[in-house]
């Protein structure tokens, strides 16, 4: 799956590329390069590269299992040294993403792992590691109740919103919050999003920042659906 992304502005022509808030990065992904998970995958978005494996349903510690549902557990390990706490940030974010879609209760009593190796970290790292999880779940045939995708929107101090920022134009702005959309298998499509920054009340909190980049993410959904 290989497609160079633009999203639509207002007016609904296309935008030059990597306009602010108009525009992605060239992104690819690649399922079952791995041979010894049961479902692998790696995305690349710009020059960021995320690969993703999963393991499971499998059998789990006596002190994890869970009488009525799988066990789900992500691992992030940076390019480089050992994972330190925006690692373990990330997949706090990843793992509640997962167990809101991952059809666990079919599958009681067992592990699903997900495992994240960073390749390279361009900018809008969540999203693509997000974006991965998803191929990988996918060509592991875990049942979902919805496929998901995840996006980078940066803001600035005025509230300009530019989407799938680099390192730099994420150190340029003032919150580069992650939007996670959900879409559902009814046709069309019902789409759930939640940003992870903002919605601490948890999916569908009224923030500014989550309307926009659900407009944005949305828009992401439907690119990803046309490949």
């Amino acid at each position: 799956m290989q497609a160079d992304a633009k999203i639509r502005n207002e007016s609904g022509t296309e935008s030059d590329p990597r306009t602010p808030g108009c525009s992605l990065r060239h992104f690819a992904c690649e399922q079952n390069l791995l041979s010894r998970p049961d479902g692998s995958a790696s995305f690349l978005q710009g020059d960021t590269s995320v690969l993703a494996g999963v393991y499971g349903p499998a059998e789990v510690k006596v002190s994890k299992e869970i009488f009525n549902k799988a066990t789900l557990e992500v691992m992030l390990r940076p390019k480089i040294g050992l994972p330190g706490v925006a690692e373990k940030s990330r997949e706090r974010l990843i793992r509640n993403t997962c167990e809101a879609v991952v059809l666990g209760a079919l599958h009681p009593r067992t592990s699903i792992t997900v495992v994240l190796q960073v390749i390279s970290d361009a900018g809008s790292l969540l999203a693509c590691c997000l974006n991965a999880t998803c191929m990988a779940l996918v060509d592991a045939g875990l049942p979902m109740r919805a496929l998901f995708c995840g996006v980078t929107c940066a803001l600035d101090s005025d509230g300009t919103l530019m989407l799938d920022p680099t390192v730099k134009q994420e150190k340029m702005h003032r919150r580069c919050p992650g939007f996670v959309l959900a879409a559902g298998v009814q046709n069309p499509p019902q789409l759930h999003g939640y940003c992870t920054e903002c919605s601490k009340g948890g999916p569908g909190s009224p923030d500014l920042c989550t309307r926009q980049c659900g407009t944005e993410a949305a828009d992401v959904h439907h690119q990803g659906s046309l490949l």
